[in-house]
């Protein structure tokens, strides 16, 4: 604890913080900012949003610009700073994932158990036809979808309960969270690969879509970024 701290009373509000800087030249004024907003995002645990952002800068700061100054001192770095789940975080490139594998035995992001083919088919499943139900997830793969599997994805962060379908008794539908994005590495779900590019990987079938394979009204990912978005705020 700071001698400042130490003297606070309980009570008592800590300094306001100058975001201004007027007092300093403008090339000066841009690099305290630059510090601030670098700090604050290697201080946190999860991606730091643009709100939180701008409680260090001042009011006419551009975040974008300072984050693109942030980015090209840290190109010889062996770490970046990327657009990640609705914020900006550092994390390591990956061309150093085969050496942090070496020393650790995972590299940095894969604490997380590893998905099996099954789990990692039904979340693809949700993500791009969220909200979507276990009785709707089922009907898709042709068998039943277990609540043990989506307990295994609920516990993991990377989906929650979403709202509840009009269909006959109100089941719960289920979306995929921020921790989600994170994991993937995504900003938003409108980088989810495209339909194509799954069907070259083999993981989905037009063919399945086009027959009707899954229910009516959910063979887009339109507005889904949306719909998951407000389950997260």
């Amino acid at each position: 604890m700071s001698e400042a701290s130490a003297r606070r009373k309980p009570n008592e509000q800590p300094v306001l913080l100058d975001t201004e800087l007027d007092h300093l030249p403008a090339e000066l004024r841009w690099r305290e900012w630059m510090g601030r907003v670098e700090a604050v995002i290697f201080a946190a645990n999860e991606p730091v949003t643009r709100s939180v952002l701008a409680r260090v800068v001042g009011k006419n700061c551009n975040i974008e610009l300072i984050i693109d100054d942030i980015r090209t001192e840290l190109a010889g770095r062996p770490y970046e700073l990327v657009a990640v789940a609705g914020g900006w975080q550092h994390r390591t490139k990956k061309i150093f994932g085969d050496a942090i594998r070496s020393a650790f035995g995972t590299a940095a992001g894969e604490g997380a158990k590893e998905l099996s083919q099954a789990e990692a088919l039904v979340l693809m499943c949700i993500a791009y036809f969220q909200p979507i139900t276990r009785g709707e997830l089922s009907s898709f793969f042709g068998k039943e979808v277990s609540r043990d599997l989506i307990g295994v994805l609920r516990g993991q962060g990377l989906i929650a309960s979403g709202p509840r379908s009009p269909q006959p008794g109100a089941p719960y539908t289920y979306v995929t969270t921020k921790t989600f994005l994170s994991q993937f590495g995504l900003d938003t779900l409108r980088q989810l690969p495209d339909f194509e590019a799954l069907e070259d990987a083999g993981l989905l079938s037009k063919e399945k879509l086009l027959a009707g394979g899954i229910p009516a009204g959910l063979a887009t990912a339109e507005g889904s970024d949306d719909v998951v978005e407000d389950q997260m705020s």
